[in-house]
């Protein structure tokens, strides 16, 4: 799949765009602030309803503007998409799919697929748990929508037992109804989970071997509070949900929170056995995080049948000649968008199918 056309109308510092785009490589030059990252945070949107740098949608309006809109045509292999998303100060966000206006985000998850690298992504290694839970949700949603549907619930069901462990100030009380429809979506979450990890860590220990020259030896581990197994199936998981939920009981009262479940899981990083958070170099870490982005190529063109669009924002510089040279030439055939203050570091010398946009104050233009 790739992106055909984009349209930005009072979108950030744009006032109007409408900008048609390499299928193979864009890249986008300019000083920063000057919008080149909005170009990839407006793709961002259209593929998963929201931006990957803020949560206020209305951060999003051209200043001293009502309304933003943003489109996207993208070219599948069963054909022709079109994402409209509009952004009003005084109306709920509407999202049009093919014209055609949807009520729920996860209607629109898997009509553009995107795979995000930004310096913010090392925040999956080095920040806490909550950050590559995140990373791992997006990326199952985007090829299982259902998944989406069962985090908003597990979430909903999470909050309102939450509330009656608070409310309850450590008396017993009858969690048993909860518990039977947090464990149902709870142990949902993690057998997805736990299938998504095991397929991305050969993809991206594969990866990484090649990046590092096969000096390094990359695992991912999903961590659970309910000590499953690889051989575990989805009954298995919910008994051992629960049981950890009963014995858990009087920890949970005294504390006022549901302390068991995908919403306290984790996920470990090992380079050669060594946890890459704790002993990792600043090179390793940012390694680690690249061999997951391209591993997240392979494995949803292995799900949907071709690939997502790779957005690249501002991270080339910080990868040495040969991470750039590995990318620009294995990611041949994937639409890719780099954003980036300089050019002439790149190795683009035998990259035939490119097109190189200048980025100033809004206003972007073509080179020859």
């Amino acid at each position: 799949m790739f992106v055909k056309e984009l349209r930005l109308i009072n979108y950030r510092n744009y006032e109007a765009l409408l900008l048609d785009v390499n299928p193979k490589l864009n890249i986008f030059v300019g000083e920063n602030a000057q919008g080149k990252t909005n170009v990839i945070e407006a793709i961002f949107l259209c593929a998963i309803g929201k931006s990957f740098r803020t949560n206020k949608d209305l951060e999003l309006i051209n200043m001293s503007k009502r309304q933003s809109y943003t489109k996207v045509k993208v070219n599948k292999a069963i054909g022709d998409v079109s994402i409209e998303v509009r952004i009003d100060t005084e109306q709920k966000k509407s999202i049009r799919l093919n014209e055609m206006s949807i009520g729920k985000i996860g209607e629109l998850l898997g009509n553009l697929n995107i795979v995000l690298f930004s310096p913010e992504d090392l925040k999956i290694v080095k920040e806490g748990p909550s950050e590559r839970r995140r990373f791992i949700d997006i990326d199952i949603s985007q090829i299982y929508p259902r998944y989406y549907y069962t985090l908003n619930q597990y979430n909903r069901i999470l909050k309102q037992r939450n509330k009656l462990l608070k409310d309850s100030r450590g008396k017993a009380i009858d969690l048993d109804i909860w518990d039977q429809q947090l464990v149902e979506a709870g142990a949902n979450i993690i057998f997805y989970r736990k299938k998504f990890i095991k397929r991305m860590g050969i993809l991206a220990k594969l990866v990484h071997r090649k990046l590092t020259d096969e000096k390094e030896n990359l695992e991912i581990q999903y961590l659970s509070g309910i000590n499953i197994k690889d051989g575990d199936e989805l009954v298995n998981i919910k008994e051992k949900l629960m049981l950890k939920l009963k014995s858990s009981l009087s920890n949970e009262l005294r504390r006022g929170l549901t302390l068991v479940g995908p919403h306290r899981d984790d996920i470990a990083f090992k380079i050669n056995q060594l946890d890459v958070k704790n002993f990792g170099s600043q090179g390793q870490q940012r390694t680690t995080v690249l061999s997951l982005k391209l591993a997240e190529l392979e494995l949803i063109k292995s799900e949907i049948g071709e690939y997502p669009v790779l957005l690249l924002d501002d991270v080339m510089s910080e990868l040495d000649i040969k991470r750039q040279s590995y990318i620009l030439t294995n990611l041949k055939n994937i639409q890719t968008f780099i954003t980036t203050t300089m050019i002439d570091h790149l190795p683009l010398q035998h990259i035939k199918e490119k097109q190189i946009f200048y980025v100033s104050n809004g206003e972007i233009s073509i080179s020859d």
